[in-house]
């Protein structure tokens, strides 16, 4: 899936991936896709609930060697 910018959150543990991707996603444009990496593993429940709570989209997730990927579209 393509991306317009990525957030490497690995190693990092809560709130510091969601804190990195909300800076990343002001960035952005309406529209525009943020693609998230994060080791931990409380992301994917993190990422999915603050993706609803802000109204951005959440186009898909992906785990490939203990890393969590994210794809997240801007509202």
């Amino acid at each position: 899936m393509n991306s317009d910018k990525i957030v490497d959150a690995k190693g990092m543990a809560c709130p510091m991936p969601i804190v990195k991707t909300k800076k990343s996603m002001d960035e952005l444009r309406s529209g525009q896709v943020l693609e998230v990496h994060a080791t931990d593993k409380g992301a994917k429940n993190d990422l999915t609930a603050w993706a609803k709570s802000t109204g951005h989209e959440l186009l898909s997730t992906a785990e490939e060697n203990g890393v969590y990927k994210f794809w997240i579209k801007k509202a």
